[in-house]
């Protein structure tokens, strides 16, 4: 897990300018700790210890303002930039090497049952203020725009902008 999460600071670090150091994104980033309390709250989880799972989630979403289900799964080197009002909902499930800004929603739609939240792809940027609704894939190396209201599958490499999104190219 300690290689992961190394790897996962090394990642934010190359992507982001600002960062000066890995040591600094291990101690100063929300998005790691928020990323750090998820992989524990998910061995949890998948020991099937729910209410641990949930109290360390809610624990990391009240210092980090960042609600990752304990349920998500969420592959290596996520870097969530300016992670404040992230919400990833328990049956989402991230791709490797996927960007996601602040208050970006992985959420259902309130209608499905089983599988209720999107799937992105490796690679994947979403950016801030975008809602990916429902059991939908986002497929590899897509990017949402900021603000974007996706609620259908976005083709491989394509971007996708605007209420309802629509690709741009």
């Amino acid at each position: 897990m300690f290689k992961s999460l190394y790897e996962d600071a090394r990642n934010m670090k190359e992507k982001d300018p600002a960062a000066r150091n890995v040591l600094e994104i291990i101690i100063l980033y929300s998005g790691f700790h928020a990323i750090f309390f998820h992989r524990i709250a998910h061995f949890l989880y998948n020991k099937k210890l729910f209410f641990l799972a949930r109290l360390i989630s809610q624990i990391s979403r009240f210092i980090t303002g960042i609600e990752i289900h304990p349920g998500a799964k969420i592959g290596k080197r996520l870097f969530i930039d300016h992670g404040m009002g992230i919400v990833i909902g328990e049956t989402a499930e991230i791709g490797d090497d996927c960007t996601i800004y602040h208050g970006v929603t992985l959420g259902g739609t309130g209608k499905d049952k089983n599988k209720r939240h999107p799937t992105l792809g490796r690679g994947v940027l979403v950016g801030a203020g975008a809602k990916v609704l429902g059991p939908i894939k986002i497929n590899d190396y897509a990017k949402i725009g900021a603000g974007a209201v996706v609620v259908k599958e976005v083709p491989k490499g394509k971007t996708v902008v605007g209420i309802p999104a629509h690709i741009t190219k």
